[in-house]
């Protein structure tokens, strides 16, 4: 059980993580992205571009939707995701369809050549990072899955009670 300790208008826990600690956190997930997108980038993996990749990712977890759902989802502006969606759309990797309920706005949905782009881009990136992780251990990897999680998990919590997102689209029928 942890001791809490009064401090001026809040109390704080005595074991929880020191300003620095938190700051050299917040370092390392920003070097981790760099990192990251330096590796995505050099390698050249898929038939589209990286932040098209990730758009596509996005909407596969989310399901059908419509576009300014998605937008919140990844906190950009509806003009800028316009613009990606609609590369993905000529490119064959989304389809957009009017919306059954408000035939002013339309779905959108990762269509099955997306889906193939993005299995073949898991298959390639996992395949990458563990040639990358040859010196690790299955236990060290393990322990890092579990710390990226339990961060992932907290800042969305702390995301959500900021500004809650909206309920999922409903599935559309008859397709």
């Amino acid at each position: 059980m942890s001791e809490w300790s009064e401090g001026n208008a809040m109390s704080v826990r005595a074991d929880s993580v020191q300003a620095d600690t938190a700051q050299a956190l917040v370092d390392g997930v920003f070097a981790l992205g760099r990192s990251l997108r330096s590796v995505v980038s050099a390698s050249g993996e898929t038939q589209i571009a990286p932040a098209l990749t990730s758009v596509l990712f996005a909407l596969a977890a989310r399901g059908e939707c419509r576009q300014n759902q998605l937008a919140a989802d990844l906190c950009v502006s509806q003009s800028s995701l316009s613009r990606q969606i609609s590369e993905l759309v000529a490119g064959g990797y989304v389809s957009r369809a009017t919306d059954p309920h408000d035939k002013r706005a339309s779905r959108i949905r990762v269509s099955p050549n997306g889906i193939e782009i993005l299995r073949e881009t898991t298959e390639r990136r996992a395949e990458r990072l563990r040639s990358m992780l040859e010196s690790w251990s299955q236990e060290q990897a393990l322990a890092a899955v579990a710390s990226l999680t339990q961060l992932n998990d907290t800042f969305g919590a702390s995301a959500q009670r900021r500004n809650p997102r909206p309920a999922p689209c409903p599935p559309q029928t008859g397709n």
